[in-house]
């Protein structure tokens, strides 16, 4: 279930101090520690999946589950818009190798980041 050398797994498992805003058994959210917006929080599972690139059918009901919990985390922080991120692979700026999304909102969201 963890990966013993991962970073959010060590979070998720508590060995390693975050601003926890939400958990229940199959996810973990927490307030990102580099913030680009006003509100960014990251939504992970606990089960440690790679990224994106290695959703599948027996590990897809986590996926859904965290976007139940983002639109409910939206919800209670009365988010009026925000944005959902989550990069797969190097390339594509992913620095933890551990599926996670980004929930950024707060002002104005442009394209590219930034």
């Amino acid at each position: 279930m963890f990966n013993k050398d991962c970073l959010f797994c060590k979070i998720a498992s508590g060995d390693v101090p975050s601003s926890c805003i939400y958990e229940d058994q199959l996810v973990y959210a927490f307030k990102d520690i580099a913030p680009q917006a006003p509100v960014h929080f990251l939504v992970i599972p606990k089960r440690h999946i790679d990224s994106a690139a290695d959703i599948n059918a027996e590990n897809s009901r986590v996926v859904a589950h965290i976007f139940e919990i983002i639109a409910k985390l939206a919800g209670e922080q009365k988010l009026e818009g925000f944005r959902i991120v989550s990069n797969c692979g190097e390339s594509a700026g992913q620095s933890v190798k551990h599926l996670h999304f980004h929930v950024l909102s707060g002002r104005d969201m442009t394209w590219p980041p930034g």
